[in-house]
């Protein structure tokens, strides 16, 4: 039966792709279904496993994965282990396949940082930041598909932005090339050697530098600046540190990065679990924003066997700790006005500026990516994930993808 529809799909394939075309799946146990687009494929996953096959093969056709090299649908399907799951990837190759024809847009500095919209390099370093999960669209595709457009287009967006992209250091400027390292983790080993070793030479640079900058502001000193050495923004150098020494397999690095780590929870995370950014912001989208890294980079030091969720700093406080603090607002049983008392004036720059959620109660939706990344490190916040977002992130779903 499978190949009979293998036939049918690669004889129709020009018709496939020029048109919007109805096709009808039927199988042995009962399902049926005319499906006109996308949206309708991805609900049919729901019905049985030789639907998730046929509508996956499908999908590869459009996409043009049909050559030798590449896995097959069944090497795919078999991969996953349910139909949301096998969802995820249809959905994913087909974001990829539409993002193809993009070419990058690399900039020598990014900064959005302390500004708005349309203010200052902002619209610029917003869109030239898109080429990162883009990047890591086609890394994941490459790794479920086989298909060497991927990697080439991950490979060509590698090689333009580290030649042209000089670190700040800034992490609030930084912080979205998460997906830029894990694009390059991904592809590593299909890299040019070029690339490869220009992305290598990159992420060290950037790693290396973070972790010198923390330990000259590791003093304790307290003044204004040195705020931003315990607040979120340390957290967030946090993350960029440990995702390029997990991307650079260097235990070394890991090691000087997980001490900050430590320093970062006993000076930030007080013995209740509350953050410093609470006390700062009255804001509970900064408890997100503090912890939202800290958990990626628990998740990046998880590939060496290490458990950053409940390793307990010199305060005695963890970073479960501040999940779990986190917990009830999250889960609708406590409300939180958000930027009542803030300190900061920026915050109600961006209130007047009506930007989004620096006003009003706080949309516990807004935790969504930080509860399935707490899912990953334990399993018993898979229930409060699945209700603030019902279907994992892609890109964590395939999270443990890797050589």
């Amino acid at each position: 039966m499978m190949i009979a529809w293998f036939h049918i799909l690669t004889r129709n394939k020009k018709m496939i792709l020029q048109r919007s075309v109805l096709y009808l799946i039927k199988c042995k146990q009962g399902c049926k279904s005319v499906v006109k687009n996308l949206q309708q494929r991805l609900k049919r996953f729901q019905a049985c496993i030789i639907c998730r096959f046929v509508g996956i093969l499908a999908l590869l056709l459009l996409a043009g994965v049909t050559h030798a090299a590449a896995p097959t649908p069944t090497d795919i399907v078999s991969s996953v282990d349910n139909n949301k799951q096998a969802a995820t990837v249809v959905k994913l190759l087909a974001r990829a396949s539409l993002q193809l024809t993009r070419t990058p847009q690399p900039m020598v500095r990014l900064h959005t940082e302390g500004t708005i919209p349309h203010q200052g390099i902002y619209d610029q370093s917003v869109s030239a930041a898109r080429d990162f999960p883009l990047m890591r669209d086609a890394a994941l595709a490459w790794r479920l598909s086989g298909d060497r457009r991927y990697a080439e287009q991950v490979d060509a967006f590698l090689r333009d932005w580290t030649a042209v992209y000089v670190p700040s250091y800034n992490p609030i400027d930084e912080t979205k090339f998460d997906a830029f390292i894990e694009a390059y983790r991904l592809t590593q080993n299909a890299l040019s050697p070029e690339t490869r070793k220009a992305a290598q030479a990159f992420l060290r640079t950037l790693a290396e530098g973070y972790i010198e900058r923390s330990k000259t502001h590791s003093d304790g000193r307290k003044s204004a600046q040195s705020a931003t050495w315990v607040n979120n923004w340390q957290s967030h150098r946090i993350k960029i540190m440990a995702l390029s020494a997990a991307a650079l397999e260097d235990r070394v690095l890991m090691d000087e990065v997980h001490k900050l780590f430590l320093q970062q929870i006993a000076a930030n995370v007080g013995l209740d679990g509350s953050v410093k950014d609470f006390a700062d912001r009255d804001a509970l989208h900064y408890v997100v924003y503090d912890l939202e890294p800290l958990t990626l980079a628990a998740l990046a030091a998880q590939t060496f066997g290490d458990d950053w969720l409940h390793d307990k700093a010199s305060n005695g406080a963890s970073l479960a700790d501040a999940i779990e603090w986190l917990l009830p607002y999250a889960n609708g049983t406590k409300t939180h006005e958000e930027f009542v008392h803030t300190h900061v004036v920026f915050d109600k720059k961006r209130a007047d500026a009506g930007v989004p959620g620096f006003s009003g109660q706080w949309n516990p939706k807004s935790a969504k990516t930080l509860f399935w990344q707490a899912a990953q490190l334990d399993f018993s916040y898979r229930p409060l994930a699945e209700k603030l977002l019902p279907t994992e992130p892609d890109w964590l779903v395939f999270w443990g993808l890797h050589d």
